[in-house]
């Protein structure tokens, strides 16, 4: 059953952003964002704070293209990173670099940060926080890290996986938010929509 509230916005082409909220029985809409996230890599070197930059610029964007609908809506904004002995890793753009973060990923613990922005289009409000969640990895051998990215689970995600499919055979333990390493930290939306915006998604 949908859940009936104020017209949420999800600023994010995220297909894992998009499954969360629909468990969630979270109506909403999807606004596509176009930022420069490696110039924003650039400028802001600490992970927490990257993370919730990039995000703050994706409900900027959104809010400043839907600022003249007559309707109100929140807009909801994330994005995510993986960090790794204070090595900030994104999204593999090959195979052959989805192999390489892997590889260096295994048998290690990484920290995922998820920045995430929220923001009303009649508001000039915009509410920033971020979680962090610790995932340790398996050690795989070579020919089980290059079967695993014919997958193609390794595209468009930070770290080169995704928790939802075939690595959660080799993710080995998970300290912190599940939902977070998806995508969004389900309970830190939840806070911030019913502190800053009094929204209960349960009524």
């Amino acid at each position: 059953m949908k859940i009936s509230l104020k017209k949420i916005i999800l600023a994010s082409k995220s297909i894992d952003r998009s499954e969360l909220f629909k468990r969630a029985g979270i109506s909403f809409e999807i606004f596509a964002t176009n930022i420069d996230e490696e110039k924003y890599k650039r400028t802001f070197p600490d992970g927490i704070e990257l993370v919730k930059e990039l995000a703050k610029a994706k409900v900027v964007f959104a809010k400043n293209k839907l600022i003249n609908n007559k309707e109100n809506a929140i807009i909801v904004a994330a994005d995510t990173i993986v960090e790794l002995d204070g090595e900030i890793i994104g999204k593999a753009h090959s195979e052959e670099e989805a192999f390489e973060i892997l590889k260096k990923m295994m048998g290690r613990t990484h920290r995922l940060i998820t920045g995430i922005a929220v923001t009303e289009i009649k508001n000039p409000k915009i509410v920033l926080d971020s979680d962090t969640t610790f995932v340790e990895f398996l050690e795989l051998t070579d020919e089980e890290i290059r079967e695993y990215i014919k997958s193609n689970e390794w595209k468009g995600r930070a770290g080169a996986y995704s928790i939802r499919d075939k690595a959660s055979l080799f993710i080995k333990k998970i300290n912190g938010s599940s939902s977070n390493v998806i995508g969004l930290s389900m309970h830190k939306l939840y806070l911030i929509l019913r502190k800053e915006f009094q929204i209960n998604l349960f009524s």
